[in-house]
């Protein structure tokens, strides 16, 4: 079979029935299950944080001698810094998906893959290490947290390279397809590590420095091997069975070429990445001053440090920064799948700390009659992924994106609100199990809408753009996008910290409001820039 494809043209009807429909599902089925794998080894800290509390690591920062007052306050800190371990996997995989936007047009959209969920190996073999130890330093695990954004960068590059693949006509259901199933593996994950944890194939450092070889602490590392098998056999059928094609990547490379020139920009963005980590865990600067810097250090980096040839490739996809509409596709993709991957990422931890961990005053206090969360959580992401394909096959149906933008919107700014009421409500009580049904439905809303929204705003922006453009959009809006991992766990934490859940809700309502806006003034109005697409 050949690599590189250097005549193709879906749009042509008979080019595309006679060759081009072939090839182009082959690498999507191959893209899928890569995607997906990305996405569970992205946001496997969800869960994990989650039963890192229940197991006790504390990173070391509890010692002899304390007094119960110290051990409260240093509890409460420790809660935060659970929060933050997905957190810095969301900013790191929010990071890399600015350097992955452009990847496939430099490196082919095969070569890309394959490096791209090798690098997965690194997050889940360190990550089973450091879980064998409840001493492991915070440090440690902060690192294994910003190497499964690799993960989260995935989406962006693999995003762009199947749009190259499908014409126009079918792109909401072929980039719904590819997003959509391989977003289950935030809901397949968080499912599946809660299981495997069950297995007792290793021993485990305890704190008093004893192995235990049952229970659930010598099963947590489980929650990095799951993944190795199925990585490696990802990334082989990326290697044997793929393409690049010309339409994405006009230089068309060698295998080693592609995957060198991929590796260096990824290397870049993870600079910028650790750098944001290091800012955020170490000097503990304000994550509002962290992002912005973040991004415009990966910019840099790529637009300074990268061979000329390379270069010159990046400044003609820079061109979408002077595209208005860009920014604006921006604000509204992240209200769909900045949301979804957000949520996605704290609702664990969230529900734990409501219904769970109820007592404010004494966070070593467990609700006895609290709901099992663990076994429900996962539905929102099943979801959400699920209902993605729904989004652009609607859109499609109705030959308008932002239509149905518009429509999920709306509810979604409902259903916050009756979120908000319920984690008031269950925080003032003293039996907070009483709403766990209603919050859990109201977030349940928040992940359908948010998901159906995935497909309608990416059924959006192949028919703003041109198809040069559109990859470029596709992939930089998703890197924004991705920003949502990194800033609601962090929110939620802050605000469970001051005793004000709630606020956050409030917060992203108001957002809501300004996306709905935005989307009604430029897409839907009678007399809109561009109607309806």
């Amino acid at each position: 079979m050949k690599i590189n494809i250097d005549n193709w043209d879906v749009e042509n009807k008979e080019f595309w029935f006679s060759k081009g429909k072939k090839t182009a599902y082959r690498n999507l089925i191959i893209s899928i299950p890569a995607l997906l794998l990305a996405f569970a080894v992205w946001m496997m800290w969800s869960i994990i944080s989650a039963k890192m509390k229940e197991y006790g690591y504390n990173f070391g920062l509890i010692t002899d001698g304390m007094s119960p007052e110290e051990i409260t306050d240093k509890l409460k800190e420790i809660n935060t810094l659970y929060y933050t371990l997905p957190a810095i996997a969301g900013l790191a995989g929010a990071t890399l998906r600015i350097p992955n936007s452009f990847l496939i047009s430099i490196g082919g959209g095969r070569n890309v893959i394959f490096i791209t969920t090798s690098l997965l190996f690194i997050p889940v073999i360190g990550t089973a290490l450091a879980l064998q130890d409840v001493n492991t330093p915070y440090i440690t695990f902060a690192i294994f947290a910003a190497f499964s954004g690799i993960g989260g960068g995935n989406f962006a590059s693999s995003m762009s390279n199947i749009s190259y693949f499908f014409p126009k006509r079918v792109q909401g259901t072929s980039l719904g397809l590819n997003a959509g199933i391989g977003n289950l593996g935030v809901g397949l994950m968080q499912k599946a590590i809660p299981w495997v944890t069950g297995i007792f194939l290793f021993g485990a450092i305890n704190h008093s420095g004893n192995l235990v070889t049952d229970g659930g602490l010598s099963g947590i590392q489980n929650a990095g091997w799951l993944w190795v098998p199925f990585l490696t056999i990802s990334a082989i059928a990326a290697f044997i069975g793929m393409n690049n094609v010309i339409t994405g990547t006009p230089e068309l490379p060698g295998t080693l070429q592609g995957i060198a020139k991929s590796f260096y920009l990824v290397l870049l963005g993870f600079v910028a990445a650790a750098l944001g980590a290091y800012l955020l865990v170490v000097v503990d600067l304000s994550m509002w001053i962290v992002l912005p810097l973040v991004i415009l250090i990966t910019l840099g980096l790529m637009k300074y440090t990268t061979p000329s040839e390379m270069r010159s490739n990046l400044n003609k996809q820079f061109a979408i920064f002077d595209n208005k509409h860009n920014w604006v596709m921006t604000v509204i993709y992240t209200m769909t799948f900045g949301s979804f991957i957000g949520f996605s990422a704290a609702f664990p931890k969230l529900s734990q700390d409501i219904f769970v961990y109820s007592n404010a005053a004494d966070p070593s206090y467990i609700n006895p009659n609290a709901p099992d969360y663990l076994t429900w959580v996962f539905i929102g992401p099943i979801i959400g992924a699920l209902l993605r394909p729904v989004g652009g096959w609607l859109s499609d149906k109705v030959n308008s994106g932002a239509k149905i933008t518009g429509y999920i919107t709306i509810v979604q700014i409902l259903a916050s609100i009756f979120v908000s009421y319920y984690i008031i409500k269950a925080m003032e009580s003293e039996t907070p199990e009483e709403y766990w049904v209603p919050f859990f439905a109201g977030f349940m809303v928040l992940f359908i809408t948010t998901g159906i929204g995935n497909g309608s705003t990416f059924r959006s922006i192949p028919n703003i753009f041109s198809k040069e453009l559109a990859g470029p959009v596709l992939g930089w809006t998703s890197a924004i996008a991705a920003y949502g991992s990194f800033i609601i766990p962090k929110v939620f934490g802050q605000q469970i910290e001051n005793g004000t859940p709630e606020f956050a809700m409030y917060g992203f309502t108001f957002y809501y409001l300004i996306c709905l806006v935005l989307n009604w003034w430029y897409y839907t109005r009678k007399n809109a820039e561009i109607y309806n697409p």
